[in-house]
């Protein structure tokens, strides 16, 4: 045997035995005495070894890449990335011993660079979201590197059948609690990859759980979803990290979504800050998106008389935006206000309506 494939063989041992190494993610049931016979869980993905959802992805798309023959000893990986996966890409390229280079827009939590940074990873900065794209095909000819590339290949790096991806893991948990399939799972999409997977596993394990996915603004996914128009591009981006996005992303696969939400910004700030006396913690801004739609759900399956379980995503951990979305000058320069959001969820915690 070579030597190159022996060193391929050798990275993939090394990710297989870090998966090893880590537990399951945990599945929050959240008490809502007002939409009784409405059960809501979270399943918290920030207990990854790399704080993130994006932990998975970052795995499968490091595998994909190595068994692809794409990713060899030495090789430079570059992503473009809003943060979260290049954190998770830059723990798995130290893990391989790879040097990591991460294209990501100049409005990215501080914090997210130094933790790409503590991995060995390198920023390297543009002024819009929208440039990630050339800057990082740019930089990995220049290097003679690999562009992961996550926005073309998350929804294919994941085998959606099982194998513990995010789906299988949700609905295994399910199986004791008093309504084990789903009425509806709600996410947001960022690069479409866990949508497109969780969708997928729905329909190949025959379930009847309905995907909603909700949208932030300044994102295209919704009106691509209602018109089917691939073309469709945004001057600005998304101002909730890591979901959202100004042009329409191959990964995203529209036929395995039930129905789509836009949830104002304003109502996804609103929701971290109530869920953080709630749990006693703080979650990103991304699972506000996911737990106002999934509330928005519960209150209207309450309206219907219906009851059921209602599965959302923790995406990631607050602690990465406390100079932005826990700083109050900065809600109210870039948000707005969020008052009359707060009010309509403490409102529904005491009446399960959720007047939007």
């Amino acid at each position: 045997m070579d030597n190159a494939h022996e060193w391929v063989n050798e990275a993939i041992r090394k990710i297989e035995a870090d998966f090893q190494r880590s537990a399951d993610t945990h599945l929050i049931k959240l008490d809502l005495p007002s939409v009784q016979g409405v059960d809501l869980y979270l399943k918290d993905e920030s207990t990854h070894p790399t704080g993130s959802l994006k932990h998975r992805l970052a795995r499968s798309l490091f595998l994909y890449a190595l068994c692809n023959g794409w990713v060899k000893q030495d090789t430079p990986i570059i992503e473009s990335s809003s943060g979260s996966t290049a954190i998770s890409e830059a723990y798995f390229a130290r893990l391989l011993g790879l040097p990591f280079i991460a294209v990501i827009p100049k409005s990215t939590a501080s914090k997210k660079i130094r933790q790409i940074e503590f991995y060995g990873g390198r920023c390297h900065l543009v002024d819009h979201s929208s440039q990630i794209y050339a800057e990082s095909r740019r930089l990995a000819k220049e290097m003679n590197g690999h562009y992961m590339d996550q926005f073309t290949y998350a929804e294919r790096a994941t085998d959606w059948r099982g194998n513990n991806n995010i789906a299988n893991s949700m609905f295994e948990q399910m199986k004791l609690e008093q309504y084990p399939e789903p009425r509806y799972v709600v996410m947001s999409p960022g690069t479409g990859g866990t949508s497109a997977t969780i969708g997928r596993y729905i329909r190949y394990q025959q379930l009847n759980t309905r995907l909603c996915v909700v949208d932030p603004d300044n994102s295209v996914f919704l009106d691509y979803y209602n018109t089917g128009d691939e073309s469709l591009t945004l001057d600005s981006g998304s101002r909730i990290e890591g979901i959202g996005r100004p042009r329409v992303e191959p990964s995203f696969i529209p036929g395995v979504v039930d129905e789509m939400r836009h949830i104002p910004d304003t109502a996804s700030i609103a929701t971290i800050h109530w869920l953080e006396k709630l749990l006693g913690r703080k979650v990103g801004p991304s699972t506000g998106t996911n737990l106002f739609g999934a509330l928005q759900i519960a209150s209207e399956m309450k309206a219907r008389g219906e009851t059921g379980s209602v599965v959302t995503l923790i995406c990631d951990s607050g602690e990465r935006y406390l100079d932005t979305c826990y700083d109050e000058q900065w809600i109210a320069s870039q948000i707005g206000d969020i008052a009359p959001w707060l009010r309509r969820l403490e409102c529904f915690y005491l009446d399960g309506v959720l007047d939007t």
